[in-house]
């Protein structure tokens, strides 16, 4: 447990710690966007991966195999939206449904728990054998998103969906199809996932059926940090372009946070416990600052009437 070694194991930290990121981003549509609880993510993460390593194996180039990654998760969300919106199954119960049907899914594409890519074998994406390159890498997968998303969700059809997760009988008064609009959401949401699965299992090597358990708490987790943190350094100059450029810095803090504790040789039984407490702790900040400037400004009211 030295220094060096910390510093040795902190890029590929970063590499983790930006597919996190992307995942993010996925989590950040449904969760701030639309206003939709989905744990769908767990599944579809391992879906990408799983998707990925099945295809690149077959001897299909990766980019085609990240495409298809992404076309499953666009499919996992469809799915997860019908059957919230033609069933009527509530947001959380829906997510769960298909969460545990992705896993009977993933076995059967991986056909058993779990199957490796053979780094050096493949020509991948990215790779811990080159971990600077997948740093940049990753970088401009990320920009490529974020900037589709900017793009999008200024169109017609973006601006219904924001529209629908800030006040869908609004939306709907004003003609907007709420369910078509959460259908969509779901979809581009869980393909950003699965997305961000298919370059986890290219950079670690291998996927298992397991790999996207706890996604959706270390989604939350990105985005909150980066969003304490964007508040923190821009406060009110922030804006949509600045937030999602945070959920990916909020991944990175996120893992190299996680790469610290580990690094004390802290117990792996314990890593969940310290990502709870982390969300909790980031979660309660913007809470206790309101709760503080509220606090204030009755004290000064207060000390205005005394006078």
């Amino acid at each position: 447990m030295t220094l060096v070694s910390l510093l040795n194991r902190m890029p590929g930290d970063v590499a983790i710690g930006i597919i996190w990121g992307i995942m993010a981003l996925g989590v950040y549509l449904t969760f701030r966007i639309l206003n939709f609880a989905d744990l769908t993510v767990d599944g579809s993460f391992a879906t990408g991966g799983a998707v990925a390593v099945v295809l690149i194996t077959s001897g299909v180039p990766y980019p085609v195999a990240m495409a298809a990654a992404f076309a499953a998760g666009l499919v996992a969300g469809l799915c997860t939206g019908l059957l919230h919106t033609l069933l009527g199954i509530p947001d959380i119960l829906s997510g769960i449904l298909m969460q545990l049907a992705l896993y009977s899914v993933n076995i059967f594409l991986l056909g058993g728990a779990n199957k490796s890519i053979g780094v050096g074998k493949y020509n991948l994406c990215v790779s811990m054998l080159a971990v600077s390159i997948s740093i940049v890498m990753e970088i401009i997968i990320a920009a490529v998103i974020i900037g589709v998303m900017y793009w999008y969700f200024g169109t017609e059809q973006g601006s219904a969906i924001r529209a629908t997760g800030n006040n869908p009988a609004m939306s709907r008064a004003q003609g907007i199809n709420i369910g078509l609009m959460k259908v969509i959401a779901l979809a581009l949401s869980n393909g950003m996932v699965a997305l961000a699965g298919s370059l986890m299992a290219q950079l670690n090597g291998f996927t298992d059926v397991g790999m996207g358990r706890g996604a959706i708490v270390i989604g939350l987790a990105a985005v909150i940090i980066g969003e304490v943190a964007c508040h923190t350094l821009f406060r009110k100059r922030t804006n949509f372009m600045l937030r999602l450029v945070f959920v990916i810095i909020g991944g990175v803090i996120y893992y190299m946070v996680m790469g610290f504790i580990s690094w004390l040789r802290v117990p792996t039984d314990g890593l969940k416990l310290f990502t709870a407490l982390i969300v909790a702790a980031f979660l309660a900040v913007p809470y206790l600052k309101g709760k503080a400037s509220s606090s204030f400004r009755k004290a000064g009211r207060r000390g205005a009437d005394d006078l």
